[in-house]
């Protein structure tokens, strides 16, 4: 199941990132490290079986630009293979950012669909926020319990280690608050800016 989820978020990513260009497949690697590595050890050696699939899936397209210059039995073999999203592929993608359950708060998830919030949904992207917040509300809960129950058994460096792992996740659950925050005065003012424009035909009526 857990392989499944990194998969899901392996695949996010990968149409996110073609969505905004196409690449070559060493670049999307080194996009992809700088965007995944944030939240787990990303492995080159899932990226091409994740593409393998999404071309056979017809969500991507291969394109091997020749090179005008280079004898045509070399062409192939120095032409470098860019990856492309289909219109399967997009629709595939916003398909996925419209997705806000429990995949999208857990650590990982969350912080693909956070990248590219720029081409989600509002009321999606708040969703995803406030179960991501309330996902690390109960971890607060469990490493709070932990603390108190083990406070008195361990070492100072293990009791450091658990207060830091505390205050990285109130950290998180406070920067949380400042967002959803955020996102609900924008969504308010936006639905105020729609009913005043909507006023004037009303009493013209």
């Amino acid at each position: 199941m857990a392989g499944k989820k990194g998969a899901g978020v392996l695949e996010l990513a990968v149409l996110g990132l073609l969505h905004e260009s196409p690449m070559h497949g060493y670049e999307l690697r080194k996009r992809l490290n700088t965007l995944l590595g944030m939240f787990r050890a990303f492995s080159y050696g899932t990226l091409y079986p994740c593409l393998k699939q999404l071309l056979a899936n017809g969500l991507i397209v291969e394109d091997r630009p020749e090179e005008p210059n280079a004898p045509l039995a070399l062409q192939s073999r120095r032409s470098k293979i860019v990856y492309k999203l289909t219109a399967d592929g997009k629709e595939r993608l916003q398909n996925l950012l419209t997705e806000a359950g429990p995949a999208s708060w857990e650590d990982e998830g969350f912080g693909v669909h956070f990248a590219f919030f720029s081409h989600t949904r509002a009321d999606v992207r708040l969703r995803i926020l406030e179960g991501r917040r309330s996902r690390l509300e109960e971890r607060l809960e469990a490493v709070r319990a932990a603390l108190g129950r083990t406070r008195e058994r361990v070492d100072s460096y293990t009791l450091e280690l658990q207060n830091h792992g505390l205050e990285s996740v109130e950290r998180e659950v406070r920067w949380l608050n400042e967002l959803i925050g955020r996102e609900r005065a924008e969504q308010e003012q936006q639905a105020r800016s729609e009913s005043s424009k909507d006023m004037p035909r009303d009493k013209g009526r």
